[in-house]
């Protein structure tokens, strides 16, 4: 028997990127997923392609900041999948990064917040009912955080939010945990999506600051989602998962400008 057979999964921002990945990963392992994205052509796709390769996939065109769409959304997979299982918070807003944070624009934080943080509220809030009534004390709720939301990478507002839904998780993992339901956190670095194409030098760039050499791939959140949604976790519950190649542990800046300084011939190095 496959790990999810049986399960009915929702993922939010499903159509591309970690989302896509993450569907992708259910549904290989016997789930079936509703892929919930703004963007319902791209949803369509990645639900087609799920079934064409054997999967159980439907989409819906939902937009978290309404809390009619999440409703529906989630009301559409337990129907279609006969109960909800496991929710996944995955859609996400990022406003540009500024230099000067006096330059910061409320509209700018208002969508980052509203998407990233009460969107994954209301989502959260629609589907408790339903994993609570999952069967063996299986429901499970896994947000995506960042580590923008655990240390400083810029983009304050974005940053600011993903720091919520650390707190957001340990709330909910108390909330749920009477009904029998967990929430836990994946916190990814750098992940090689969409968002960065055409960008491949940043990407390189970026993947010499990470201690094991690369950015992530999507299949290596999709991988930590899996096992925190899975019985593997069953006693795991309010806990963020960094998933970063070891760039929370590193700090390149301060080594380097020791290393330049013992180079230099500082005395207190000799």
């Amino acid at each position: 028997m496959e790990r999810f057979e049986t399960y009915g999964v929702v993922v939010t921002g499903g159509a591309r990127g970690i989302g896509e990945a993450t569907a992708r990963r259910f549904a290989a392992e016997g789930a079936g997923v509703l892929i919930a994205d703004v963007d319902g052509e791209s949803g369509a796709r990645t639900a087609a392609s799920i079934r064409a390769g054997g999967g159980r996939a439907e989409h819906a065109v939902c937009d978290v900041t309404d809390r009619v769409s999440v409703d529906a959304a989630v009301a559409q997979a337990a129907a279609a999948f006969g109960s909800l299982d496991v929710l996944v918070n995955n859609a996400y807003a990022c406003s540009d990064h500024r230099d000067d944070f006096t330059e910061e624009r409320d509209e700018d934080w208002a969508r980052d917040l509203d998407v990233c943080l009460i969107g994954a509220m209301r989502c959260a809030r629609a589907a408790l009912p339903h994993l609570a009534k999952a069967r063996d004390r299986r429901g499970a709720i896994v947000n995506i955080g960042s580590v923008n939301g655990l240390s400083y990478f810029g983009n304050a507002a974005y940053s600011a939010a993903k720091a919520g839904l650390v707190s957001l998780t340990r709330s909910l993992a108390q909330e749920a945990a009477p009904l029998g339901v967990r929430a836990n956190m994946v916190a990814p670095g750098t992940i090689r999506t969409p968002v960065w194409d055409g960008r491949e030098a940043t990407l390189a760039a970026a993947a010499r600051a990470y201690p094991l050499g690369r950015v992530g791939e999507p299949s290596d959140i999709a991988a930590a989602v899996a096992f925190l949604a899975s019985t593997d976790a069953a006693w795991i519950t309010g806990v963020t998962l960094p998933v970063e190649g070891g760039i929370l542990g590193s700090n390149t800046g301060f080594t380097d400008a020791l290393a330049a300084e013992i180079a230099d011939g500082d005395p207190a190095h000799a």
